[in-house]
């Protein structure tokens, strides 16, 4: 199973850059990887036991993913894991940790896995899928680092 693992400095408080990462309305504002991000009804908000979509972009195979949040610690840790395979992963599961800095600032930590599909093509597939992931990922975050150190007197993060 792959597992990769990507970590960035956030200018902003780990509760803020928290409030940030789970704010589904203004996901798509920081989140390069995606191109529709939801949370399904009867939610309204990220917590323990919500069920998202997040839709990869069309370069990336359009791929939705429904997760559930398995573990939802406000300011420190969230996680989810995928509710059904699609058509290249079979599983997929992420973690987020998050640790405030002396200075203001945080540390952000995503770590994920997966197995892809079809099972016959894993010694080819997933070499490449953990590549493009964190490659992705580290552009996920260095967009979300860019996205916090705007002007913050726009935006509440709490």
């Amino acid at each position: 199973m792959p597992i990769g693992t990507v970590e960035e400095i956030m200018p902003i408080r780990a509760t803020e850059v928290f409030a940030v990462i789970h704010d589904y309305d203004r996901r798509l504002e920081w989140d390069t990887l995606l191109s529709e991000a939801y949370i399904e009804p009867p939610y309204d908000s990220a917590g323990k036991g919500v069920v998202t979509v997040c839709r990869g972009r069309r370069i990336l195979g359009n791929i939705a993913i429904r997760t559930e949040y398995v573990t939802f610690e406000k300011g420190k840790v969230a996680a989810v894991r995928m509710l059904k395979p699609t058509s290249f992963f079979e599983t997929f599961a992420a973690s987020i940790r998050h640790l405030d800095l002396e200075d203001g600032r945080s540390s952000v930590v995503y770590k994920f896995n997966f197995t892809s599909r079809p099972s016959f093509m894993r010694p080819i597939l997933e070499p490449v899928m953990l590549r493009v992931l964190t490659w992705e990922t580290g552009k996920r975050l260095t967009a979300l680092r860019e996205f916090c150190s705007q002007d913050l007197t726009d935006r509440s993060f709490r």
